[in-house]
C-alpha cells in the first residue's frame, strides 16, 4: 500500500471487495483474483474494470493489479495484464484501455510500459480521490489502443 494515501481497515477492504463483486455482476468486467498456478494460493489482482466517474478521461476501461509484495519481480503483473488486454480487445471490443497511477509508482509504471502502454502526459491528472496537496495526488495516464 505504499503507493496508496493509508492503508485500508478490514472493512474498508471488504467493501472494496464487494464493489469489485458487484462490478462483475452489473458491468460484466472487475479486477480478477491472481493465483499462482503451482498451488492455488491468491497472491493479489489483476483486471479490468470502467474508471470511475469523476476521472477527467472516463468513460473507458482500466486495467490494474494489485499483488502481494513477495511475488513482486516474478514477471505476474505483466503476465496477467498482457491476458487482460487480450481480453479487452477482443472478447470486450474495447478501442482503448487506461491505467493510472501514483506519478512517483515506478514499479506500476514500468509494468505498464513493459505491456506496451504510452504515457499521455496531457491526460496526467490530480486524483480526486486522494487529499488536497497529498504527495500521492498527482497521477500519470497510460494509454494503448486496439491493435
Amino acid at each position: 500500500m505504499r503507493f496508496f494515501p493509508a492503508t485500508l481497515s478490514r472493512e474498508e477492504s471488504d467493501a472494496g471487495m464487494d464493489r469489485l463483486e458487484a462490478g462483475f455482476e452489473q458491468k460484466g468486467i472487475s479486477f480478477w483474483a491472481a493465483e499462482m498456478r503451482a498451488d492455488g494460493r491468491l497472491v493479489g489482482f489483476i483486471g479490468l474494470k470502467h474508471v470511475a466517474d469523476n476521472l477527467p478521461f472516463a468513460p473507458t476501461i482500466e486495467i490494474g493489479w494489485r499483488l502481494a509484495r513477495h511475488v513482486w519481480g516474478q514477471g505476474l503483473a505483466p503476465e496477467g495484464a498482457r491476458a487482460a488486454l487480450a481480453y479487452a480487445f477482443s472478447a470486450l471490443k474495447a478501442a482503448e484501455v487506461v491505467s493510472f497511477t501514483p506519478a512517483v509508482n515506478v514499479p506500476s509504471r514500468r509494468v505498464m510500459e513493459k505491456i506496451g502502454m504510452t504515457r499521455d502526459a496531457t491526460g496526467d491528472f490530480l486524483h480526486p480521490n486522494v487529499p488536497e496537496g497529498h504527495a500521492l495526488q498527482p497521477h500519470v495516464l497510460y494509454r494503448i489502443k486496439a491493435a
